[in-house]
């Protein structure tokens, strides 16, 4: 590895330490709040600092959770889906753009990882699904791990729109049913509503399972010796 490379990693590593160690909830928790005061007029405001928060791997499910809370669950869907998409697609083009290539460089005359690559370009709509329905992949770093892979653009982007939405509705809902500013920090809970989302998680990670592992056989297989 390069200086260069060392130093890159370096780099993220005290930034992903930074953003753990810091009070970025709080700050989040004092955002919504201000927004709420500054009426629906600061709605656009919202969706932008939504899509920088997320490229920046800043937890999200405070101001996911704000924005049912500020807007309610239909406006605040309406706000936090596209904002969410889009931060999505931002930090998969930053990942693909700048890491993508160093990757396939060093996994080039690997036939396991060049297969374990396409397998993942065969299935990448599914596996992004897959992954996106399930709220135990963190979504942040998801956005950027999927963007060093050989998954296609348009396959992460509908497979992101579509399984993003069930996970990102409910948080928007449960946002709704808080009745202070302050609340937004306590893990949300609603009912039978939140024990379906964990039992859908597991079904989901059953899936991403058994459909890498096919995929991957089959690349292996047709691969030469």
């Amino acid at each position: 590895m390069t200086t260069k490379r060392i130093v890159i990693a370096l780099a993220l590593i005290a930034f992903l330490a930074a953003i753990a160690l810091s009070p970025a909830r709080q700050w989040a928790i004092d955002f919504v709040g201000w927004i709420r005061d500054l009426g629906p007029a600061a709605a656009a405001l919202y969706g932008l600092v939504y899509v920088v928060a997320a490229v920046l791997m800043i937890p999200g499910s405070v101001l996911t959770l704000g924005g049912g809370f500020i807007y309610g669950p239909v406006w605040g869907s309406a706000l936090v889906v596209p904002a969410s998409v889009a931060a999505s697609l931002l930090a998969f083009a930053i990942s693909r753009r700048f890491a993508r290539g160093w990757v396939a460089k060093r996994i080039a005359g690997n036939p396991k990882f060049e297969a374990l690559d396409r397998a993942i370009a065969r299935s990448g709509f599914k596996i992004t699904l897959l992954v996106r329905l399930s709220p135990i992949f963190p979504y942040g770093l998801l956005n950027y791990a999927l963007g060093i892979t050989n998954v296609r653009f348009r396959d992460y982007a509908t497979a992101t729109a579509i399984g993003m939405l069930p996970g990102t509705v409910l948080f928007v809902y449960f946002g709704s049913l808080v009745t202070t500013v302050s609340d937004l920090s306590k893990p949300p809970t609603g009912g039978w509503l939140y024990w379906a989302a964990g039992a859908i998680a597991l079904v989901v990670m059953i899936g991403v399972t058994v459909i890498a592992r096919r995929s991957l056989r089959r690349e292996l297989e047709e691969s030469p010796a």
